[in-house]
């Protein structure tokens, strides 16, 4: 109609000629005259009017001083009109399902009455609206002149900014009745019913509704016209955020009652991802992020704590590998706080929980197993035709130590895989999830009291076994995965202890499968922790390396010495240990007492004793000044035997240093002598527990019974008999008789207790030589920054008590090295050069 009707003429409307302004202009007989073509354009009467004439009127008014009154009587005709006309066709209407309610905003009637109803009244509204709007347009082209003069003099808003503000006022702003609420209520109510129809399933006419929100997008509270005052900000998008607040908060509390987590999560995005849909579609875009915001409080962040503990909550989700429910919660909460608050305490729980179970199982069966311990015969190999004993319970220990790391590592690799698959954003994996699943990791490792010990002898294994016949890339992950759980471990300086030891026993026993192995996994730790952790590991190899060199220089030696004939066949490969380097503690069994306590002197036959000492004088010309210790427990030998019933005339024997010495005993005896243990023992000297292991593993065990016992049974006690056994009938060319002790095991209490006692003597000495150094650079330090400075410098290797920083502290006061300040303000120390 505007189109057509407002461009009457064939182009603009012309402003009249000057000569107008001395004609005499009558305000009623042209007032008159402009209400009846105004009538006619909102009747949609307008096609004869001459939109030129209408606005010369206009103009002449205007020009006479008379806008004040045209702008009056062109409000008030408009406020008849909308009043009269326009608002009755609304309220005809306003059909019964739309006025009864049933106090809460909802009608009684039926979805499909109200949704009919509503859409007839959004309808009459709409198409109202769009006929006010174009006959405004027609009606301000007529008006402009009064717009450009008197508005803009008096400063009253435009015709039609007045048009607008008077059909918000008589059209949604009046009462439909007497006590009844006004059109822009129940306009706001039955938008938000069709809402509410659609949030439960059914169709409604999106377009329609987006129309009406276009109008109260268009009306403000005021004529001022202010843009946080436009009806829908005002009376609308409020009551729709506060209705949708209470819905969803109720559908929430239904949902965990009803649904399991995975459908909560999913329920919850859709319906996010609907009220965005619906922002753009049926509201307006501007509302996007606050309904979005209410529907993630009332489903997400009010819910979460419940979500993630219900029976299908996150610890469901990861017993049974839903990683994709879980990278729902995760996207869920991240949506609400980045830092993930609850999934983090959830996570770190189901971990601890994990953890703790792996550890309280560990410790189970390491109590249970040293309570079965009894002692055992040394040789574990059954007779032939027979089953294998059952392990015995050291070796038990040792496979639940290695158990429990496997466990600790297979629970790592499944939350890892949990952060890979669930717990990224933008193909990141979440920091703040990481960095709490890699501290609970920590805290589990490190309850553990044997964590230290369990890892060495997990990588002690490797090194004997796993590693045999790997690919390179299979031998890196299994160095990678000892690391990995090293790297966990707060007492590296225990972890170490136990390293040395079974790296000691490896080398010294040739257990290691690759010595290039052996050096990869010291590089890793040095990357991991330092030049100075790897220190004494990397001189034990070069120890090795030395002696290697040493033994073929003695034998090059030998050849040239002339009075070394009666010595012809016996080699010797020396290993010489530097005493600092090496824990030869290790050796030592569980009954050894003081390990300080001087040795006796074993008693060597006078062949052997030669060899011996013809090294130490060769290694006394090449190094003047050192002191050879022998380490007699520690030997292994190979000899060549012959027994009258062997299928092959020789055999070879490999045993320990103290079992050769027993057997050579009875190579110049005749069959039928016996020798008691108090003369094997007088005869060679060797300490009586040895004795008496190495007597077990000649005369008792059945593969290796060389000897005969007299009486015959497991244990040696004292005037036991033993003599040689003419019927032993070797089955093998190669005879192995075991070594006591010879493995890495784990540690009884008592052992324990003793590396207990010496990692915390060497704490005492690392403590004081942190303080030494800091003091040292400072010259002088407030206590508690001293504390400060020293426990971090001391964090890498293990966490130190406070009070034994203290007691160091006093111990280098009395020592002289440090002294208090007396004057200082606080408690301060000064370094004493």
């Amino acid at each position: 109609m505007s189109s057509t009707l407002s461009r009457r003429g064939g182009g603009k409307i012309r402003a009249p000629r000057r000569g107008l302004n001395g004609a005499d202009v009558d305000f009623q007989t042209t007032w008159i005259v402009l209400e009846t073509a105004f009538k006619e354009i909102h009747t949609k009467n307008a096609s004869a009017l001459s939109f030129e004439e209408l606005y010369r009127n206009a103009y002449k008014l205007v020009l006479k001083k008379q806008g004040e009154e045209l702008y009056k009587k062109v409000a008030e005709f408009e406020e008849q009109w909308l009043g009269s006309n326009v608002r009755e066709e609304i309220v005809q209407t306003l059909s019964a399902p739309l006025m009864l309610t049933e106090g809460t905003g909802r009608t009684l009637a039926t979805a499909n009455e109200r949704r009919q109803a509503g859409e007839k009244f959004l309808k009459r509204l709409k198409q109202s609206w769009e006929d006010h709007q174009v006959c405004m347009g027609m009606l301000t082209d007529v008006l402009m002149y009064m717009d450009r003069v008197y508005c803009a003099d008096h400063r009253q808003p435009s015709i039609f900014a007045k048009s607008m503000g008077l059909f918000r006022d008589q059209i949604l702003r009046t009462p439909v009745n007497a006590n009844q609420s006004n059109l822009l209520e129940v306009l706001t109510r039955i938008i938000l019913d069709q809402i509410q129809m659609e949030r439960d399933g059914e169709s409604i006419d999106p377009f329609l509704i987006k129309s009406n929100v276009y109008m109260l997008e268009g009306l403000y509270e005021s004529d001022q016209e202010a843009e946080d005052e436009k009806l829908y900000l005002r009376s609308f998008e409020h009551d729709f955020l506060v209705r949708s607040a209470e819905f969803y908060r109720e559908e929430g509390a239904r949902l965990l009652k009803e649904s399991d987590a995975g459908t909560y999560c999913r329920h919850a995005k859709r319906r996010i991802d609907e009220e965005n849909d619906r922002c753009r579609s049926t509201l307006t875009e501007g509302t996007s992020p606050k309904i979005q915001r209410v529907v993630e409080n009332e489903l997400i962040r009010n819910k979460m704590k419940g979500l993630i503990e219900m029976d299908s909550g996150v610890a469901f989700m990861v017993d049974n590998d839903k990683l994709h429910e879980l990278n729902l919660v995760f996207d869920l909460e991240a949506r609400v706080d980045p830092k993930k608050p609850e999934l983090t305490r959830a996570m770190q729980k189901i971990i601890t929980e994990m953890g703790t179970n792996i550890n309280n199982a560990a410790i189970a069966a390491s109590e249970a197993q040293q309570a079965q311990a009894e002692p055992q015969p040394t040789e574990d190999q059954a007779e032939d035709g027979k089953a294998k004993p059952a392990p015995k319970p050291l070796n038990q220990q040792t496979a639940a130590a290695l158990k429990w790391v496997e466990e600790i590592l297979t629970l790592k690799d499944r939350f890892d895989n949990i952060c890979r698959e669930s717990f990224k954003t933008d193909q990141t994996i979440d920091q703040t999830l990481s960095t709490a699943i890699n501290r609970s990791m920590a805290d589990v490792i490190n309850a553990f009291p044997r964590g230290s010990e369990y890892i060495s002898l997990f990588i002690d294994n490797n090194m004997k076994s796993t590693v045999k016949d790997k690919t390179e890339a299979e031998v890196d992950k299994i160095l990678e995965k000892a690391i990995v759980v090293l790297r966990y471990l707060q007492d590296k300086d225990m972890f170490e202890m136990y390293y040395k030891k079974h790296l000691c026993k490896r080398l010294l026993l040739k257990k290691s499968v690759s010595v290039d192995v052996e050096k990869q996994m010291i590089t890793r730790m040095k990357v991991e922790l330092g030049n100075s952790f790897t220190l004494k590991f990397e001189a034990m190899f070069k120890d090795m390396t030395l002696s290697e060199e040493l033994s073929n220089g003695f034998k090059k030696h030998l050849a040239g010495v002339a009075d070394a004939q009666d010595t012809k066949g016996i080699e010797l490969s020396i290993k010489v240990l530097t005493s600092m380097t090496w824990p030869l503690e290790a050796f030592r069994s569980g009954h050894d007492g003081d390990g300080d306590a001087p040795k006796p002197q074993v008693i060597y036959p006078p062949t052997i004793r030669k060899v011996k000492d013809g090294f130490q004088r060769y290694y006394s010309q090449k190094h003047s000044g050192r002191k050879l210790t022998w380490q007699n427990n520690m030997g292994d030998v190979s000899i060549k035997a012959r027994f009258p019933k062997s299928q092959t005339p020789v055999i070879d024997v490999e045993c320990s240093t103290y079992a050769m010495l027993i057997l050579l005993l009875f190579e110049d005896l005749p069959i039928d002598v016996t020798l008691s243990l108090e003369e094997i023992e007088a005869q060679t000297n060797i300490p009586l527990d040895d004795l008496k292991r190495n007597l077990q593993s000649l005369a008792v065990a059945p593969k290796t019974r060389f000897l005969v016992k007299q009486p015959m049974s497991r244990e040696i006690n004292p005037g036991d008999q033993f003599k040689y056994n003419q019927n032993y009938k070797p089955q093998f060319r190669r005879v192995r008789v075991g070594v006591v002790s010879a493995g890495n095991r784990v540690e009884g209490d008592k052992e324990r207790k003793e590396t207990e006692k010496k990692n915390n003597d060497n704490r005492n000495f690392q403590i004081e030589a942190a303080i030494v150094r800091i003091m040292k650079q400072r010259k002088e330090l407030p206590h508690a920054q001293l504390l400060t400075e020293t426990l971090t410098q001391l964090s890498q290797l293990f966490k130190p008590d406070v009070n034994m920083i203290k007691k160091r502290i006093e111990g280098l006061i009395e020592r002289e090295y440090l002294e208090r300040i007396e004057e200082a303000p606080v408690p301060s120390y000064r370094y004493l050069a």
